[in-house]
């Protein structure tokens, strides 16, 4: 029972993790990212559509995306979707293709999205916290109910410190790899 929590705890810790390196992906860099357009919508149809879904994109340049779209008809919703996104970008349609080229950060636009990595980092941090004491309660329980002895509640409470730890690390390690790309000119 005990370890089957602290396993359950370290899986959603995992996947706090994996959420987090997937917002940092979508954060701007000074170079041409596909994961960027992950959280760009398209009304397709009448139906709000991830954009991954309509088109694929190419890399041709460190700056440039060239997003194909797999249906012609979408090729204007797309252009509105990525000009009304918050990425900054100023796609251009030439009728088959749309091309995106990323303009030059500025040092403040950069020092934005350092503030924008930690303001990710600290949630994550905070979903691990917050699956360490759902399972720090559930030992509690289970020592309360009497289906585990105090000192295998005491082993398993430093295991979880443990393991909590290690993911904290994790998730501040992934923040300094994104600070260093992002403050990279």
């Amino acid at each position: 029972m005990i370890d089957d929590t602290l396993l359950e705890a370290e899986e959603k810790m995992d996947k706090a993790i994996e959420v987090a390196k997937e917002d940092f992906a979508t954060i701007r860099t000074g170079r041409a990212n596909p994961a960027m357009f992950t959280k760009v919508t398209v009304e397709y149809y009448g139906a709000p559509t991830p954009l991954q879904q309509l088109a694929s994109f190419t890399t041709p340049e460190a700056r440039t995306i060239l997003i194909t779209p797999f249906d012609q008809g979408s090729l204007g919703g797309i252009e509105r979707a990525l000009r009304d996104s918050d990425l900054g970008v100023n796609p251009s349609n030439d009728g088959k293709i749309i091309r995106v080229v990323l303009p030059q950060l500025t040092e403040e636009r950069r020092r934005d999205y350092v503030k924008l990595a930690r303001h990710k980092a600290e949630d994550a941090r905070v979903s691990i916290r917050n699956v360490r004491r759902r399972a720090k309660e559930e030992l509690d329980r289970i020592v309360r109910d009497g289906e585990a002895g105090e000192d295998e509640g005491a082993r398993a409470e430093k295991e979880l410190e443990a393991v909590t730890k290690r993911h904290v690390e994790m998730v501040d390690q992934v923040l300094a790899a994104k600070e260093s790309e992002l403050l990279e000119v």
